[in-house]
């Protein structure tokens, strides 16, 4: 099975009558080479339930297909249904359509639902690989992080500069709450980057593939830890003793109990660090709780 033989995504577009809606963050990647790198760093899809959200006019579905995977598609915008339905046939039913917002979509219902129930093909966790859709990137990943055993590694596009702050390392600018929550439960790596006028319409900037492989002891508490960083980030320029204040009164004291110098500002604690500091809120809570 080779992509190649369909009729090529401009054609299809055009076909259609179809355009990007930049109201949904849409910039559609029509380079069959780009889309077949993106799925590379997954390994082997052949078999695999795969999810891939705003596919648009299914650049990425078809090398996701031609991998030999089973792909889940969710697009928003329902113009695009009509153009995809088509590989359902042309992958002999490797393809289920969902048209709905992906922020709002219950994965683990949605794979139950499925021919022969369960996340994924011979019960394997199920990855998610897409080109994301700009303005809802970042929320997306999050709730992904957050999910249960349903969801496997992930392969995202993000703009470049979410990218960099997806894999960021402390001391670093690009470093912040988005890198201690992400690598509290993957190992982020930045594969490559896609300069604009490799999509249409170009945007402004450029954007970059992020492959998120889930850590051996990921850390379960992502709740408390969002909340801490969301706190010492927020007001980044200040010590943590400052910062951690809309914590609790005696900042000092939490960040006594997590071993952090409490004249340390945020772009300074690493993973472990922060780890133990959200470990001293969640006692903190529970002990304000009795």
């Amino acid at each position: 099975m080779n992509a190649d033989d369909l009729p090529t995504l401009r054609d299809e577009l055009e076909a259609h009558g179809l355009w990007a809606n930049k109201g949904l963050g849409q910039h559609f990647l029509l380079d069959l080479n780009i889309t077949r790198r993106i799925a590379n760093p997954a390994g082997d899809l052949a078999g695999q339930t795969v999810i891939e959200i705003g596919p648009g006019p299914g650049g990425l579905t078809r090398a996701l297909l031609e991998a030999g995977a089973h792909v889940i598609a969710i697009e928003k915008d329902a113009r695009f249904i009509p153009l995809l339905e088509p590989l359902n046939a042309w992958s002999e039913d490797r393809l289920t359509l969902v048209q709905g917002d992906a922020l709002e979509v219950n994965e683990p219902a949605l794979l139950n639902s499925l021919p022969g129930g369960g996340s994924a093909v011979g019960g394997h966790p199920t990855p998610i690989i897409s080109n994301l859709p700009y303005n809802v990137g970042t929320p997306l990943l999050i709730k992904w992080l957050k999910a249960g055993p349903w969801r496997g590694d992930m392969t995202l596009m993000f703009q470049k500069e979410v990218a960099q702050r997806i894999v960021a390392k402390p001391g670093s600018d690009a470093y912040g709450r988005l890198a201690v929550l992400a690598q509290a439960r993957c190992n982020a790596r930045l594969e490559f980057t896609v300069g604009p006028r490799a999509f249409t319409p170009p945007p402004k900037i450029a954007s970059a593939i992020v492959s998120l492989k889930d850590l051996a002891d990921p850390y379960p508490h992502l709740d408390a830890l969002e909340r801490v960083t969301f706190a010492a980030f927020g007001q980044r320029r200040k010590m943590l003793r400052a910062a951690l204040r809309s914590l609790t009164p005696d900042a000092e004291t939490l960040l006594n109990a997590a071993g952090i110098t409490p004249t340390a500002r945020a772009e300074e604690i690493d993973q472990a660090g922060f780890r133990a500091l959200a470990e001293a809120w969640r006692a903190h809570t529970a002990a304000s709780a009795t």
